[in-house]
Protein backbone atom coordinates (compact mmCIF):
# COMPACT_ATOMS: atom_id res chain seq x y z
CA UNK A 1 0.00 0.00 0.00
CA UNK A 2 3.17 2.52 0.42
CA UNK A 3 4.59 1.67 -2.66
CA UNK A 4 0.87 2.41 -3.99
CA UNK A 5 0.93 5.84 -2.43
CA UNK A 6 4.33 6.89 -2.95
CA UNK A 7 3.60 6.30 -6.77
CA UNK A 8 0.48 8.11 -6.97
CA UNK A 9 2.05 10.94 -4.99
CA UNK A 10 4.91 10.87 -7.47
CA UNK A 11 2.50 11.28 -10.41
CA UNK A 12 0.37 13.99 -8.96
CA UNK A 13 3.31 15.78 -8.29
CA UNK A 14 4.80 14.91 -11.79
CA UNK A 15 2.22 15.20 -13.87
CA UNK A 16 -0.81 16.55 -12.12
CA UNK A 17 0.78 19.57 -10.31
CA UNK A 18 2.49 21.52 -13.07
CA UNK A 19 -1.60 21.99 -14.62
CA UNK A 20 -3.10 22.82 -11.35
CA UNK A 21 -0.46 25.86 -10.57
CA UNK A 22 -0.25 26.67 -13.87
CA UNK A 23 0.64 30.76 -14.30
CA UNK A 24 -0.70 32.85 -16.88
CA UNK A 25 0.81 33.32 -20.26
CA UNK A 26 2.46 36.40 -22.01
CA UNK A 27 1.06 34.34 -25.27
CA UNK A 28 1.14 31.24 -26.77
CA UNK A 29 3.21 28.47 -27.30
CA UNK A 30 4.50 27.32 -30.22
CA UNK A 31 3.50 23.69 -30.69
CA UNK A 32 6.69 20.88 -30.34
CA UNK A 33 8.44 20.23 -33.80
CA UNK A 34 6.26 23.32 -35.17
CA UNK A 35 7.82 26.03 -37.32
CA UNK A 36 5.71 29.52 -37.04
CA UNK A 37 6.32 32.91 -37.34
CA UNK A 38 4.24 35.31 -34.58
CA UNK A 39 3.86 38.39 -33.25
CA UNK A 40 4.72 38.37 -29.52
CA UNK A 41 2.87 41.41 -27.12
CA UNK A 42 3.87 44.45 -26.38
CA UNK A 43 4.86 44.77 -22.62
CA UNK A 44 7.04 44.85 -19.56
CA UNK A 45 9.44 41.88 -18.98
CA UNK A 46 11.66 41.41 -15.39
CA UNK A 47 15.77 41.99 -16.49
CA UNK A 48 18.34 40.08 -14.54
CA UNK A 49 21.78 39.97 -16.71
CA UNK A 50 24.76 38.44 -15.82
CA UNK A 51 28.07 37.32 -17.51
CA UNK A 52 29.30 35.30 -19.70
CA UNK A 53 27.61 32.27 -21.67
CA UNK A 54 24.11 31.61 -20.16
CA UNK A 55 24.35 27.66 -20.17
CA UNK A 56 28.07 27.52 -18.54
CA UNK A 57 27.44 27.97 -15.00
CA UNK A 58 25.01 28.45 -11.96
CA UNK A 59 24.45 32.27 -12.88
CA UNK A 60 22.26 32.49 -10.26
CA UNK A 61 19.45 34.73 -12.59
CA UNK A 62 16.33 32.60 -11.90
CA UNK A 63 16.65 33.18 -8.48
CA UNK A 64 17.76 37.22 -8.07
CA UNK A 65 14.06 37.37 -10.06
CA UNK A 66 12.29 35.04 -8.29
CA UNK A 67 13.20 37.38 -5.28
CA UNK A 68 12.59 40.16 -6.46
CA UNK A 69 8.55 38.77 -7.32
CA UNK A 70 8.26 37.37 -3.68
CA UNK A 71 9.60 40.64 -2.40
CA UNK A 72 6.88 42.95 -4.49
CA UNK A 73 3.56 40.48 -4.47
CA UNK A 74 4.41 40.17 -8.12
CA UNK A 75 2.41 36.70 -9.98
CA UNK A 76 5.01 35.00 -12.29
CA UNK A 77 3.67 34.58 -15.75
CA UNK A 78 5.36 31.72 -18.33
CA UNK A 79 6.85 31.91 -20.50
CA UNK A 80 10.62 32.70 -18.86
CA UNK A 81 13.21 33.85 -22.10
CA UNK A 82 17.03 33.39 -21.55
CA UNK A 83 19.62 35.57 -24.19
CA UNK A 84 22.77 33.32 -23.97
CA UNK A 85 25.73 35.78 -24.43
CA UNK A 86 25.90 37.75 -22.34
CA UNK A 87 23.52 35.69 -20.25
CA UNK A 88 20.41 37.38 -19.42
CA UNK A 89 17.18 35.84 -18.19
CA UNK A 90 13.71 38.26 -18.23
CA UNK A 91 10.32 37.13 -16.70
CA UNK A 92 7.13 38.66 -18.13
CA UNK A 93 5.33 40.89 -15.87
CA UNK A 94 1.15 40.98 -16.24
CA UNK A 95 -0.58 44.00 -17.08
CA UNK A 96 -2.46 44.09 -13.75
CA UNK A 97 0.84 43.08 -12.06
CA UNK A 98 3.05 46.22 -13.37
CA UNK A 99 2.34 48.96 -11.01
CA UNK A 100 3.97 46.69 -8.70
CA UNK A 101 7.02 46.30 -10.83
CA UNK A 102 8.41 49.74 -9.98
CA UNK A 103 12.39 50.25 -9.43
CA UNK A 104 15.74 48.28 -10.00
CA UNK A 105 16.54 45.95 -7.19
CA UNK A 106 19.12 43.85 -6.37
CA UNK A 107 20.36 43.50 -10.39
CA UNK A 108 16.78 43.13 -11.28
CA UNK A 109 15.27 45.93 -13.64
CA UNK A 110 12.18 46.71 -15.55
CA UNK A 111 12.15 47.02 -19.21
CA UNK A 112 9.41 47.99 -21.74
CA UNK A 113 9.46 45.58 -24.87
CA UNK A 114 7.77 46.90 -27.87
CA UNK A 115 5.46 44.38 -30.17
CA UNK A 116 8.15 41.92 -32.12
CA UNK A 117 7.85 39.49 -34.56
CA UNK A 118 9.64 36.44 -34.13
CA UNK A 119 10.38 33.17 -36.24
CA UNK A 120 9.49 30.22 -33.51
CA UNK A 121 10.25 26.16 -33.44
CA UNK A 122 8.66 24.46 -30.60
CA UNK A 123 10.34 22.01 -28.92
CA UNK A 124 10.56 19.27 -25.68
CA UNK A 125 13.24 18.03 -23.23
CA UNK A 126 15.57 19.48 -20.57
CA UNK A 127 16.53 23.39 -20.71
CA UNK A 128 20.35 22.62 -22.11
CA UNK A 129 22.94 23.90 -24.55
CA UNK A 130 22.55 20.66 -26.78
CA UNK A 131 18.80 21.30 -26.79
CA UNK A 132 18.75 24.93 -27.73
CA UNK A 133 21.68 24.73 -29.94
CA UNK A 134 20.08 21.81 -32.17
CA UNK A 135 16.46 23.13 -32.20
CA UNK A 136 17.78 27.09 -32.70
CA UNK A 137 20.05 25.57 -36.15
CA UNK A 138 16.87 23.82 -37.40
CA UNK A 139 14.94 27.24 -37.02
CA UNK A 140 17.73 29.47 -38.53
CA UNK A 141 17.43 26.35 -41.44
CA UNK A 142 14.27 26.81 -42.13
CA UNK A 143 14.03 30.51 -41.77
CA UNK A 144 16.83 30.49 -44.73
CA UNK A 145 14.16 28.37 -46.81
CA UNK A 146 11.65 31.09 -46.29
CA UNK A 147 12.24 33.76 -49.34
CA UNK A 148 9.65 36.55 -46.84
CA UNK A 149 12.09 36.44 -43.80
CA UNK A 150 15.21 37.72 -42.64
CA UNK A 151 16.96 37.25 -38.80
CA UNK A 152 17.43 40.56 -37.19
CA UNK A 153 18.62 39.26 -34.14
CA UNK A 154 20.09 36.40 -32.45
CA UNK A 155 18.34 33.27 -31.68
CA UNK A 156 17.09 33.06 -27.33
CA UNK A 157 15.46 30.80 -25.42
CA UNK A 158 11.79 30.70 -24.35
CA UNK A 159 11.29 28.20 -21.67
CA UNK A 160 7.71 26.71 -20.41
CA UNK A 161 8.29 24.97 -17.31
CA UNK A 162 9.32 25.34 -13.51
CA UNK A 163 12.61 23.27 -12.01
CA UNK A 164 10.56 20.89 -10.88
CA UNK A 165 9.12 19.45 -14.13
CA UNK A 166 10.60 16.50 -15.57
CA UNK A 167 12.84 16.99 -18.58
CA UNK A 168 10.59 14.58 -20.83
CA UNK A 169 8.02 16.88 -19.85
CA UNK A 170 9.42 20.15 -20.44
CA UNK A 171 8.55 22.42 -23.41
CA UNK A 172 10.64 25.03 -24.74
CA UNK A 173 11.17 27.51 -27.86
CA UNK A 174 13.75 29.50 -29.92
CA UNK A 175 12.89 32.33 -31.13
CA UNK A 176 14.70 34.50 -33.83
CA UNK A 177 13.86 38.03 -34.36
CA UNK A 178 12.54 38.64 -37.96
CA UNK A 179 11.32 41.19 -40.08
CA UNK A 180 9.36 40.78 -43.76
CA UNK A 181 11.25 40.88 -47.02
CA UNK A 182 9.94 41.03 -50.45
CA UNK A 183 10.40 37.86 -51.91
Amino acid sequence: MVCVLRHLTLFSLTFISPFLMAAPEAFAPTAVDTFEVKTLPAGMLLEAEGTGDYFRANNGLFGRLFRYLSGHDIAMTTPVEARIEPAAMYFWVAPAEQAKARGDKDGVRGITRPAQTVASLGARGGYSRENFNATRERLLAWIETQSDLKAIGPAYAVFWHGPFVPWFAKRYEVHVPIARTQP
